[in-house]
């Protein structure tokens, strides 16, 4: 079985396309292929974003075109930013959008995505690992306890250029983790961001520190499987994505 995978990306991310599908491909018994539309940005700032998301319709209708099954926004941060509750609404545009062309994936994005993982694991107090300016961040913990979730803790990288965050390095990842109070924490985002890299760390850091890691392309993965009524069984991406998690 063929399932293919359409990716709305910022033009300057380069990880979600590497993350995603090392995570897909590691399926049993299903073939992924993955087709991505891409909006210019480079600045992550409010303004760039902005003029980001001006640039979704283009790329719904791209594609539309590929006949894919399922629809993943992969930039968290330029709907988070928009305003709380927003990826209700951006899905349900996308979704409105590509039914009038003929066409009913499943439509995610990843703003919508980390809320939904981090319920099913039963989530409630969570620390979080942003590269975001610190206005922005501000942005995305206001966002994710509106969705009824207590942010214990989080840290911004504060890194704007979305070139530079795709090359942030793993040890500098992993050292904002460990300088978080993680004390009564259900469970940690090591990169609330589809752009900076983390999927490489995230099994280590969950056996390091001892609790539930996850990451938005962890969580934009779990969320596409289960939309696509998939079995949920990837080997070395964390507690959230094994076989023998429970589930909410």
């Amino acid at each position: 079985m063929v399932t293919r995978i359409g990716l709305i990306v910022p033009s300057s991310n380069v990880t979600v396309e590497s993350e995603m599908p090392r995570i897909l491909q590691a399926s049993k018994d299903v073939e992924f292929t993955f087709h991505s539309s891409r909006m210019r940005m480079h600045d992550v700032t409010p303004e760039g974003l902005a003029a980001m998301n001006a640039q979704r319709e283009r790329c719904v209708l791209e594609i539309g075109d590929a006949g894919v099954d399922a629809v993943l926004y992969a930039c968290l941060v330029a709907i988070m930013a928009t305003g709380l509750g927003e990826h209700e609404r951006a899905e349900a545009a996308v979704a409105e959008q590509l039914a009038a062309g003929g066409v009913n994936p499943a439509v995610l994005s990843s703003a919508g995505a980390l809320p939904r993982a981090l319920r099913d694991s039963g989530a409630e107090r969570v620390a979080l690992v942003m590269p975001y300016m610190r206005p922005l961040a501000e942005k995305v913990v206001a966002y994710l306890e509106n969705e009824g979730f207590e942010v214990a803790d989080w840290r911004a990288l504060e890194v704007s250029d979305n070139t530079e965050v795709g090359c942030i390095p793993s040890d500098r990842v992993m050292a904002a983790a460990r300088d978080l109070d993680l004390t009564g924490v259900d469970a940690l985002v090591l990169s609330c961001c589809v752009q900076m890299p983390s999927l490489s760390i995230v099994e280590s850091a969950e056996q390091e520190l001892g609790l539930p890691v996850l990451s938005a392309a962890t969580a934009g993965a779990y969320s596409l499987l289960r939309s696509l009524n998939l079995p949920v069984d990837i080997p070395n991406a964390g507690s959230l994505l094994r076989a023998d998690a429970v589930r909410v």
